[in-house]
């Protein structure tokens, strides 16, 4: 069986986001990630942790405000 790679989002850090709001709670976004052709979604610090692994497992890029620890709690 060959081993399967699983490539974790690229991850970019930015000074700030401007004009970024969280999808979910309306607050001022700290990261934004896309998720391939379906789009972008921004997350403020609270949301961008709680749902850490599940953005890291489908995210393809991350772009995280400067000063703004963001890392997945468990490998993907």
């Amino acid at each position: 069986m060959t081993p399967m790679l699983i490539s974790r989002p690229a991850v970019h850090v930015v000074p700030e986001l401007v004009g970024e709001w969280c999808d979910s709670c309306g607050a001022a976004a700290k990261m934004t990630a896309t998720f391939g052709t379906s789009g972008d979604l921004s997350f403020c610090g609270h949301h961008a942790k709680r749902y850490s692994d599940r953005i890291a497992a489908t995210a393809d890029k991350v772009v995280v405000e400067a000063g703004f620890d963001w890392r997945a709690s468990a490998e993907v």
